[in-house]
């Protein structure tokens, strides 16, 4: 995730990307939305679009509550991103034995959000 944000030749975010990043704001603290759940919230996109919006956009936005559908923690953000849930009080789920480096995933039951009440 670049921390940098790059913006169009007129300095403003693409209106897509507006518009990704104003629901991960809107994402309650201690819930999570899938890329693809953000994609069909906002009625356009995919989960990919919504992934790239973040990677590029998303520096300043609470990244952390855009998640994979399975859980997992975002690759090379494993520890950022826990220390977040852990402030927030995420439901998580322990590891299994095979998880890299053991880390736990986020119990998407308990966590998923579905944007209700905006």
């Amino acid at each position: 995730m670049s921390m940098e944000e790059p913006v169009g030749e007129t300095g403003e975010l693409p209106e897509y990307a507006e518009r990704v990043l104003d629901l991960a704001d809107a994402i309650p603290p201690g819930r999570v939305m899938t890329y693809g759940d953000v994609a069909e919230w906002l009625g356009e996109g995919g989960p990919r679009q919504v992934g790239r919006v973040m990677a590029l956009y998303g520096g300043t936005a609470p990244w952390w509550r855009v998640v994979r559908a399975d859980g997992t923690l975002l690759p090379g953000h494993e520890l950022r991103a826990l220390g977040h849930y852990r402030e927030e009080g995420t439901p998580l789920r322990a590891a299994g034995p095979a998880a890299e480096g053991h880390v736990p995933r986020i119990d998407m039951r308990r966590a998923r959000w579905d944007g209700t009440h905006i």
